[in-house]
């Protein structure tokens, strides 16, 4: 009954879990204000999902697309940012495929015709080669006219468009960075007229929504770079930890009806947890997404019983205990040297002592104002501080990894 193939825990990036934990306020906003304010034809900014590794910024968007696409709604695959990819080319091409789903491939209408012909260009050959000497727009013209014609159709068809691109810290290029948020930012503002029963035309808002996702570090890419533009059209939320009481609420239906899965014999059996178990998933995790899946997968693991046990979490966690210090120190290890010794330091005092002046005399500093913008952006940026007092730390697995022997258990 318990086993690999039917564990509900899935640690990694890019996939929806089954045990889904958390983040009811993000749901939300696409379920109660982006989805229903852009299909109404009204106004709303894109959204930008930071974090830093681990946080689920992916699967949140993920699993938002997949509850889009499962309504009826146009969605893109997610569109990964490799590492000096052209970002003209890859978004390009998912929005030919989505296109093609709306049809416009088969328009008989020769600007429409075109146009396609001028962004299949741009996903062949990319930006870089497009701009040099092509006729026609340019791309990022070519990209946002077709926005606005996939937009039209959508209305026809009463469907909203949904565009993730992932890992956006990754578009180094500044000229194509800036195309590209041109190009959907413009899509997003547009409006069209749009003719109502009884002869009345109004004017609406395209259904296209927006979610760009990656580490922190974007935010100074496209806000501080590319001015208050960015600022009015992306609406940016950064991600931190869960709270205890989100991931206790995850683990519920193991601990009090339990978790239907296949009994091996073409039957369903019933896998539950104790709540000595579920607390300590919780424990151990430290809010951290990614650790919480870990947790939950080594403790389903480590027996086959029908009951997962506090043993069995202790158990499955030491097999997990490199793969937790390996996230916190990918965490730490992305700061700037000025910004890992602040945590350091930090970290060296007592709770009740994590003033920003006693941070900045364990730093060494003859005053806390050498030191304020780094912690302003380990709290607004990074997620990492909270800036109280005293001083808190956001990122729990950070804290703990830096003040006491976790991950080890006894």
């Amino acid at each position: 009954m318990r086993s690999p193939l039917t564990n509900p825990f899935q640690p990694g990036s890019d996939v929806v879990p089954d045990v889904w934990a958390g983040r009811i306020e993000q749901l939300s906003d696409w379920h109660d204000v982006l989805r229903p304010r852009r299909h109404a034809g009204l106004y709303e900014t894109g959204r930008t999902i930071l974090g830093e590794p681990g946080t689920g910024k992916s699967s949140l968007v993920r699993r938002i697309a997949r509850d889009a696409a499962e309504a009826g709604d146009w969605v893109t695959p997610q569109v990964r940012m490799p590492s000096g990819a052209d970002p003209l080319k890859l978004v390009a091409s998912a929005v030919l495929r989505l296109a093609d789903k709306a049809g416009l491939a088969g328009s008989t209408r020769k600007g429409v015709l075109d146009l396609l012909a001028r962004v299949e260009q741009v996903a062949v050959t990319g930006f870089s080669v497009a701009v040099r000497g092509a006729e026609g727009p340019e791309p990022s013209t070519a990209l946002f006219e077709l926005l606005v014609e996939l937009g039209q159709a959508a209305i026809r068809q009463d469907a909203v468009v949904l565009i993730h691109i992932d890992e956006v810290q990754n578009i180094t290029d500044e000229a194509a960075l800036s195309q590209l948020l041109i190009a959907l930012g413009d899509a997003l503002s547009h409006e069209v007229d749009v003719d109502l029963p009884g002869g009345v035309s109004v004017s609406r808002y395209l259904p296209i929504a927006v979610y760009l996702t990656g580490l922190p570090d974007f935010e100074d890419m496209a806000g501080a770079r590319k001015g208050a533009t960015f600022a009015r059209r992306f609406r940016t939320v950064t991600l931190a930890a869960l709270d205890e009481g989100d991931l206790l609420e995850a683990l519920q239906p193991f601990v009090m009806a339990g978790w239907e899965t296949a009994d091996g014999d073409g039957g369903v059996g019933t896998v539950r947890m104790s709540p000595e178990a579920a607390r300590a998933v919780v424990a151990l995790c430290c809010g951290e997404p990614f650790l919480f899946q870990l947790a939950g997968q080594r403790a389903w693991n480590a027996d086959t019983s029908p009951v997962v046990s506090e043993g069995d979490v202790v158990e499955g966690w030491r097999g997990a205990e490199g793969e937790a210090s390996a996230h916190v120190e990918r965490v730490l290890g992305r700061l700037p040297d000025r910004e890992h010794e602040f945590v350091t330091a930090m970290a060296a005092l007592a709770p009740s002592e994590r003033t920003l002046t006693r941070i900045a005399e364990a730093m060494g500093m003859v005053s806390a104002t050498q030191i304020g913008a780094v912690s302003r952006r380990l709290d607004t940026v990074r997620g990492i501080v909270d800036r109280g007092k005293p001083y808190t730390f956001r990122n729990r697995a950070v804290e703990a990894y830096l003040t006491t022997d976790w991950p080890r258990v006894g």
